[in-house]
């Protein structure tokens, strides 16, 4: 006879009741489903069994939302956060305090606290250090915690398919390997700090144009090889205890009831054990949302509160797919301890984390030109400096919507947003970290001087008049918005032009949050990619001009030379039908949850994301994925590839190559590999397979030895619905970047 896995469990807490009652009766928990010794699934249906009816629904929605009408009484013992789902004091269960903390924990000012702006996540991508994503999640978690939150809305992985999209900065690049992978070492520094983590926005959310409206059309297998091998790679890693669904929807069919997303794939074939949970306003219905694997509905219960309740009375809901929705939060909540160690508010140690943000973004900066060695600039020499660029003397710009971190004492430029109302989500916010006392401070011999670039007569004579100018240069992105093109913004390439051309040692910043075009690059001396550098940004800039850190950072997606060369140059924007007006909010929520009129945007490109694309398509690019330069420089040699000897081995091949420092600095390289499959399966001509980030110094010399999974090698087979690797010839190449690849061998598998 089987038993129940709750009766497992009852039975269990007997048989261990005689030996505890030889302990302090302090020691016997309360509950049973507070027996530690437990699994989380076993305290999962303990509790479940526990439930009644309308606590069990409880737990399947928020309570409410500003722009939906009055909240649920229950939203009283909210924390203030971005959404709340009560607990059970009765029973000693916390309920979910959910905060957006992507970058950072939102919202603080509302408590009177700060919190840490860490670098955007596209940044920590560009690092290609996933110790360091998981101290960047874990910072997250931390001051998660301190502000009294026990789950983050962080974990976008969305593929940059769209560069243009409003989000870039807050995902992490263009390829499935790389955005999974950090991903997933981000979700488990949050865990690590007891707070449940989160991946988003589960699938093919890739333009922020009509989110609510648009369906992304996509085949299977190009869908399997790069949106959902990112998500899969990422849960696979990070375990996190929920998945967010997308507002879109995906092939015709809405992320948040979407069987085949959901159900098929999410807890079906990659046997996930936690719970859905929608993204904000993306619930469209009850019965068919419960069947296709949605577990709660944010921000309110429009839909799972007592539309939920009546479905199942009435029996279109079974008892088992109420139980099953229920089951996964509560397993999630168990798993990932914030039952067990419930959060504790203080004051975040902002000090120790500026600090630590920092060393992010020194190792996030990217050096993408340097002729002549013009970088990097010596700090004890007197010279003259001319720093340039709307607001460098007061701040440095962010990404906006609903990761944005409070600026400490607010808008570092005075138009401060409201972010109770959709609209101010399109206003820009700058943090008091300028970058004109960051150099000031790294330069101290120097005659720093300022000029904001709107008279460009007055800016290209200050050029003149220096020996060399910092032209800090932005590009705003926002939820909610994509950009018309990847131009900068606010006429600043001719502000650049007249810049080069009255002093060739000009020297660009960017900050910005995905690629941008540079008609103005070779008149420049040099060019640093900084992103949003978050609380400390400007300071770790400095690091880098200055010569105190010898940038590291590689590009996790593709510069491209116009828009004209991407796979969709126009961007595909809504209809009138399909269009947001928030003027009135109310009206607007209800319309969102009614469901907007739906259109295409058809991603014929299929699996050619990224360099995938341009190395298909013969495009040349600006700078390619995975590039970034060194104050040293690194030289490859006598690679080797060979397969796995063990035939029960995860691993497929193991490829090995010698590395050496080639400069006269201590630098760290990321040693890049990638491969081709056989040319019979139609795949694009390389993919990234592996990368291993090495630390040598001047002149050193290293064997450096990379095991690939197969996983790593295979293509999805639609017609045996399964992924396979395929018999033939695979090219595997190794180098610095995409385009850099020096070494060469063919291996044939079988």
């Amino acid at each position: 006879m089987t038993l129940p896995c709750f009766a497992t469990a009852l039975l269990a807490v007997a048989f261990v009741l005689p030996a505890a009652a030889q302990q302090a009766t302090s020691t016997i928990p309360k509950h049973p489903w507070m027996d530690t010794a437990l699994s989380a699934d076993q305290r999962a249906d303990l509790l479940l069994h526990a439930l009644t009816l309308d606590e069990k629904i409880q737990l399947l929605h928020g309570t409410g939302d500003p722009h939906d009408g009055p909240p649920d009484p229950l939203a009283r013992d909210s924390n203030g956060g971005s959404g709340y789902v009560p607990g059970f004091a009765d029973k000693d269960f916390p309920g979910l305090q959910i905060d957006d903390s992507a970058s950072g924990v939102a919202y603080s000012n509302a408590m009177g606290r700060y919190s840490t702006a860490l670098p955007s996540n596209i940044a920590a991508a560009a690092s290609w250090n996933t110790a360091l994503a998981q101290q960047y999640g874990a910072m997250i978690g931390d001051e998660l915690r301190d502000l009294g939150y026990n789950m983050t809305l962080g974990g976008g992985v969305n593929l940059t398919r769209e560069p243009r999209d409003g989000r870039t900065f807050e995902y992490l690049g263009e390829d499935p390997l790389l955005a999974g992978t950090m991903v997933g070492y981000t979700i488990r520094g949050v865990q690590s700090q007891h707070v449940l983590g989160h991946i988003k926005h589960y699938a093919v959310n890739d333009q922020e144009s009509g989110r609510h409206a648009v369906s992304s059309e996509i085949g299977e297998r190009a869908m399997r090889e790069t949106d959902l091998r990112a998500f899969q790679i990422g849960i696979e890693i990070g375990q996190p205890g929920a998945v967010m669904c997308a507002y879109n929807r995906v092939n015709g069919l809405y992320a948040c009831e979407n069987p085949f997303l959901l159900k098929t794939v999410l807890k079906g074939e990659w046997h996930y054990p936690g719970f859905v949970i929608s993204d904000w306003l993306a619930t469209h219905s009850t019965v068919a949302a419960s069947h296709a694997g949605l577990d709660n509905e944010e921000p309110s219960n429009v839909f799972y509160g007592e539309a939920m309740k009546k479905a199942v009375e009435s029996g279109q809901i079974s008892q088992a797919e109420l139980d099953d929705h229920v089951h996964r939060i509560l397993r999630s909540m168990f798993a990932t301890g914030i039952v067990d160690d419930p959060p504790q508010k203080r004051v975040p140690d902002v000090f120790r984390h500026a600090q630590f943000a920092r060393e992010v973004e020194q190792k996030s900066i990217v050096l993408l030109r340097n002729e002549h060695d013009v970088l990097p600039l010596d700090p004890a020499q007197k010279q003259t400096i001319l720093v340039i660029g709307r607001n460098a003397d007061r701040g440095s710009i962010s990404g906006g919507g609903s990761s944005q971190v409070d600026p400490p004492g607010g808008n570092a430029i005075g138009d401060i947003p409201d972010k109770d109302r959709k609209e101010d989500w399109q206003k820009a916010v700058w943090f008091p970290d300028a970058p004109l006392d960051a150099v000031r401070r790294a330069a101290p011999h120097a005659d720093v001087r300022f000029d904001d670039g709107t008279d460009l007569v007055r800016a290209a004579a200050a050029a003149r008049d220096a020996q060399i100018v910092l032209v800090f240069a932005y590009q705003w992105m926002a939820e909610g918005v994509d950009l018309p093109t990847m131009a900068l913004p606010d006429k600043q390439d001719a502000l650049i032009e007249a810049l080069t051309a009255a002093n060739p040692h000009t020297v660009v910043v960017l900050e910005t949050g995905g690629p941008v075009l540079m008609p103005w690059l070779a008149r420049s001396a040099a060019v640093l990619e900084a992103w949003y550098g978050g609380t400390s940004g400007a300071d770790a800039i400095a690091d880098v001009l200055f010569g105190a850190v010898n940038p590291s950072g590689r590009l996790p997606m593709t510069f491209p030379m116009a828009d004209a060369d991407l796979p969709h140059p126009k961007l595909v924007e809504p209809p009138p039908a399909s269009q947001e007006d928030w003027s009135d909010e109310a009206k607007m929520s209800r319309k969102l949850l009614a469901g907007l009129p739906s259109y295409p945007t058809r991603y014929d490109e299929g699996l050619e994301v990224g360099y995938r694309w341009y190395d298909a398509q013969h495009k040349p690019v600006l700078f390619p994925f995975g590039y970034g330069l060194s104050y040293t420089h690194f030289a490859y040699s006598d690679l080797h590839a060979e397969p796995a000897s063990s035939s029960s081995s995860s691993t497929q091949l193991t490829v090995s190559f010698r590395l050496k420092n080639a400069g006269a600095r201590t630098g760290t390289e990321t040693a890049q590999v990638y491969s081709s499959l056989p040319a019979n399966l139609g795949e694009p001509p390389r993919r990234l397979v592996a990368w291993k980030q090495v630390t040598l110094e001047p002149g050193e010399d290293q064997l450096v030895s990379i095991d690939i999974p197969q996983d790593r090698l295979t293509y999805w087979d639609e017609a045996k619905k399964a992924w396979q690797l395929a018999p033939g010839s695979y090219v595997i190449q190794a180098g610095s970047d995409s385009r850099t690849l020096p070494l060469e061998q063919s291996i044939t598998l079988r």
